[in-house]
């Protein structure tokens, strides 16, 4: 399991729980800023490995947040924005920030974009940004999933199920897991939603579809 420390800064409360909520059931320890001077208060104290930023945000916002932090230190960053725009995008990737992701995003979106910083910087399991199980290879930086040198199309629901269930290859996800993760609070999705993405993945990687292993009575999980 993951033991890094995660500061989420965001003034909206509801979006600090959210994450707080995805991030811990995936192992991490979170932290929680309201703003960008609050977060500076609690570095020193709480020594973050990765820092989740919104861009706007009352009293400092994200951008004057990260140029403060890249003045002090090499903490690697990523911005959450609702602003979509390529002027912002690029704006806080030349202010240090190591990503970019817009509102809204998928619970696996984010834990994968996480664990693709940490990797880099942490030099966490690979030194590139990909991960390879058994057969399975994916490719963080381009969003490609290969078996055998075979690519599949995958849709984004389906990546962050792949996804979560490979990167911690042998652990049990429930059903009710699997649906926070991936779907968030999407309450039109269901257990079933779940169960009808895995049949499709496990279609799609054909003859190692049996690597998404079914524990009766619990949920799936990854096994080579």
């Amino acid at each position: 399991m993951n033991q890094k420390i995660i500061m989420v800064i965001d003034d909206e409360e509801q979006m600090r729980k959210m994450i707080r909520t995805f991030l811990e059931k995936d192992g991490y320890t979170v932290v929680e800023a309201t703003n960008g001077s609050h977060a500076l208060s609690l570095i020193d104290k709480t020594k973050p490995d990765l820092l989740l930023v919104d861009v706007m945000m009352p009293f400092m916002d994200g951008f004057t947040f990260a140029q403060e932090v890249k003045r002090l230190s090499s903490l690697p960053l990523i911005f959450l924005s609702a602003k979509g725009e390529e002027w912002d995008k690029v704006h806080g990737l030349k202010l240090g920030g190591d990503d970019y992701i817009v509102k809204p995003f998928l619970p696996g979106e984010l834990l994968a974009r996480i664990e693709s910083v940490l990797r880099r910087t942490y030099g966490k399991k690979n030194e590139s940004d990909v991960l390879i199980v058994g057969p399975l290879l994916i490719d963080y930086e381009s969003y490609q999933v290969r078996i055998n040198d075979t690519l599949l199309s995958l849709t984004r629901k389906e990546f962050g199920l792949l996804n979560i269930l490979a990167e911690n290859s042998g652990r049990v996800y429930s059903r009710e897991q699997l649906l926070h993760l991936v779907w968030g609070d999407d309450h039109k999705s269901s257990r079933r939603t779940v169960d009808t993405h895995i049949k499709t993945l496990r279609l799609k990687m054909g003859d190692h579809g049996n690597l998404i292993e079914t524990v009766w009575g619990i949920g799936y999980k990854f096994e080579v």
